[in-house]
């Protein structure tokens, strides 16, 4: 298994990334801004706890950050889906979200495991 250097080589942190910035775009022209607010806050602390936990460098805190970030990812999930609600996504992007969320969800106890 190859050992892994930083946490941008973590595929989870990539798809966070991804997920993150995606979400930053999406609520541009949003209004409310405290909807805006926890959402931006939910999806970056998914790549962020990633990143943080890694550079602990102790497997018990790193799989600490990693279920943090893994309670987080469901936030999101949760929060695209009253967003849908409210009008504030399209189907489309509301399924984006959704389906990212579940990706990241489902590679986090495989590192987890690992640890």
């Amino acid at each position: 298994m190859a050992v892994i250097k930083s946490f941008e080589e973590i595929e989870s942190w990539k798809e966070s990334r991804i997920l993150c910035s995606f979400v930053y775009k999406s609520l541009t022209s949003k209004k409310d801004y405290s909807y805006n607010d926890q959402l931006k806050r939910a999806s970056v602390s998914i790549m962020n706890n990633i990143a943080e936990g890694f550079e602990r460098h102790t497997n018990k805190e790193f799989k600490q950050f990693l279920y943090i970030a893994k309670g987080s990812s469901s936030e999101v999930r949760s929060m695209s889906l009253l967003g849908l609600e409210l009008g504030y996504f399209s189907k489309s992007d509301s399924d984006y979200i959704y389906s990212q969320t579940v990706k990241i969800s489902k590679l986090l106890p495989g590192l987890i495991k690992v640890l």
